[in-house]
């Protein structure tokens, strides 16, 4: 075949060999389609997580998936990286307490076919119809800040109804068989029992009925020192195994309401990063911390910080 030749997109079975697990296969796509996430190839999988989201895009029977945990758990990136490996779009959207229903499904725009011509008011399809004509996967973050009352747009196309948007002249969109529906959220639906998530608000039981849900805790240990090593591998494994207990005592210091902060994955692997960018500083492990994560938590939150780091690091920590 001519090497100009663009492969026709289609639905496919994907080895799950780039996932670590040759000779299984998912449902995805024969070759990457605009709107495919860019895949991190260090990323490591939880088999649990995997299992969950593998089992909903292979055979959703009418549901949609719901991530629940606490911030920084890796909500978001587990499906995006599952979505980029199996070459599957994703339509996503970060919700706030201003969201509607509209914001999902699209609205009149007023726009030009082309630069300097008279603009003329227009149909936008927004991220749910895009994603239920296309086979794209909804990821829909943060929706437990949503009104339960607009998130219930979604309760009959997740069953696998049509779409009718009554604003576009009663356009019905018929559900793609690839259309998914993934939400996150830092509660499960049931409102913020413990005051760290202000905004999120209680949904609908009607509506949460709709989706299989799976509660997201942060990586052990040995997991987060694994990823540490796979994304920062010039850090000195002695540092990383005490950077990775640091992480997990803030985790679990954060859960259980003792600290107004938390160390994610994300904000572990930027200490390791800036340690290693200022070595050259009078205390680069220090002066990492402070910048990925120090300068924007409350001064008692810092000290209790410090106190975690000098049991961790021993004499190392004021070096």
């Amino acid at each position: 075949m001519n090497a100009q030749t663009k492969i026709k997109p289609s639905v496919t079975k994907v080895d799950m060999a780039s996932f670590g697990k040759p000779g299984v296969q998912c449902l995805g796509y024969n070759t990457p389609i605009l709107g495919v996430p860019a895949a991190n190839d260090t990323y490591k999988f939880r088999d649990d997580v995997l299992r969950v989201i593998i089992g909903y895009l292979n055979s959703p029977a009418g549901d949609g998936l719901a991530l629940i945990g606490p911030t920084g758990s890796g909500k978001t990136t587990a499906i995006l990286e599952a979505a980029a490996r199996l070459n599957w779009p994703v339509q996503s959207i970060t919700a706030s307490g201003r969201t509607e229903a509209l914001d999902l499904i699209g609205t009149f725009v007023l726009m030009a076919s082309n630069p300097g011509e008279q603009p003329s008011m227009r149909w936008m399809d927004g991220p749910l119809a895009k994603a239920m004509k296309q086979g794209h996967i909804l990821v829909i973050n943060e929706f437990d800040l949503i009104d339960p009352a607009e998130l219930s747009a979604l309760n009959d196309v997740i069953e696998g109804r049509p779409l009718v948007i009554s604003q576009n002249g009663g356009q019905i969109v018929k559900p793609h068989p690839m259309f998914r529906i993934v939400v996150t959220g830092n509660t499960a639906g049931t409102g913020d029992e413990t005051g760290m998530y202000p905004g999120t608000v209680r949904q609908n039981i009607a509506g949460m009925d709709r989706y299989r849900s799976w509660l997201f805790d942060y990586p052990t240990i040995e997991e987060m020192l694994e990823i540490l090593t796979a994304t920062v591998p010039q850090i000195p494994k002695e540092f990383g195994e005490k950077m990775a207990l640091v992480a997990n005592k803030l985790q679990g210091a954060f859960k259980s309401g003792e600290l107004g902060c938390t160390m994610s994955v994300r904000c572990l692997n930027r200490w390791a990063r800036l340690t290693c960018d200022y070595r050259g500083a009078p205390n680069a492990l220090k002066f990492g911390l402070e910048i990925a994560l120090l300068n924007k938590i409350r001064q008692e939150d810092k000290e209790a910080v410090g106190q975690i780091c000098l049991s961790a690091f021993g004499s190392e920590w004021e070096k």
